[in-house]
């Protein structure tokens, strides 16, 4: 039996010969020490769609971790609360998943001439239907599966584009510091699931390590948030992952061909799709 089974419910794309469904957002379904989790919930209702095709029960699920507020990620919220309405009325049996993200997620992210491109529920309206954890502080979900929290800049290449969020105090510059990852202990080393990389890749590989204490990286998978206008970005993630020696790399989502290209120069990049079953 594999220690952790991992299925990508919502990409940017499907695997060749795949009647799935696709849209710009990620999701996939965990299952790792007797648990199942659902790591980030797209844009829409596709994530449940996917899993009914896949035979995946998404009424079975102990934790549903956000990797940050992005409505890519997040906006899968009201169907799940929708699916888990209709099966207290239905009397079908179902699981009550604990919502796991950071303090930041919840709260709203104007970007004009958009008015909220952050999570289409607040925490409040989300606690209504499931408990919600917040947590600066990493979560072990399991003996080897672990939500990192707040990763700390390390200086590292991160997303430095131009947002703000609505926060308590007030609308300040968003620093994202809400973004996130979850990482794995594998026997042959971490791997680490991301869902866009704002806070580097480079940067979670590093703290992933840290948290963990291992420092062999069997696999990455994952938003890594390079985009083909950032080619500077590109060449300094590189770098990056140069010196982490990455044992294999599935980048995906918001991850340009030009920057898978120059990753595959230097770490073996594998293709992602809905669909894509891995186990470790």
């Amino acid at each position: 039996m594999p220690g952790l089974s991992l299925t990508v419910l919502v990409d940017n794309v499907t695997l060749i010969d795949r009647y799935f469904f696709a849209e710009p957002g990620f999701s996939v379904y965990i299952e790792s020490g007797g648990k199942h989790l659902l790591f980030d919930l797209g844009y829409s209702d596709i994530f449940l769609t996917n899993a009914g095709k896949m035979g995946i029960d998404l009424l079975n699920v102990d934790f549903v971790a956000l990797s940050h507020g992005h409505i890519d990620h997040t906006g899968g919220l009201v169907p799940l609360m929708r699916h888990h309405l209709e099966a207290v009325i239905e009397d079908r049996p179902h699981k009550k998943p604990a919502i796991i993200v950071h303090p930041h997620c919840f709260c709203p992210r104007p970007y004009p001439p958009l008015a909220d491109i952050g999570s289409p529920v607040d925490a409040g309206q989300l606690a209504r239907h499931f408990p919600v954890t917040t947590s600066r502080a990493p979560i072990w979900l399991t003996d080897d599966l672990v939500f990192l929290g707040e990763i700390p800049d390390d200086g590292g290449c991160r997303d430095t584009k131009k947002r703000t969020i609505l926060l308590p105090e007030g609308e300040q510059p968003d620093l994202l510091k809400d973004d996130t990852a979850l990482a794995y202990r594998s026997d042959t080393g971490l791997v680490i699931i991301t869902g866009c990389s704002h806070s580097g890749i480079g940067t979670i590989t590093r703290y992933a390590q840290e948290v963990c204490g291992e420092e062999k990286i069997r696999d990455v998978i994952g938003g890594f948030h390079l985009t083909e206008d950032n080619p500077a970005g590109i060449s300094e993630t590189v770098q990056e992952l140069i010196k982490i020696k990455p044992a294999n790399l599935h980048p995906c989502h918001c991850t340009s061909l030009p920057a898978k290209c120059a990753l595959a120069k230097k770490a073996p990049v594998h293709e992602v799709g809905v669909g894509l079953k891995l186990e470790y």
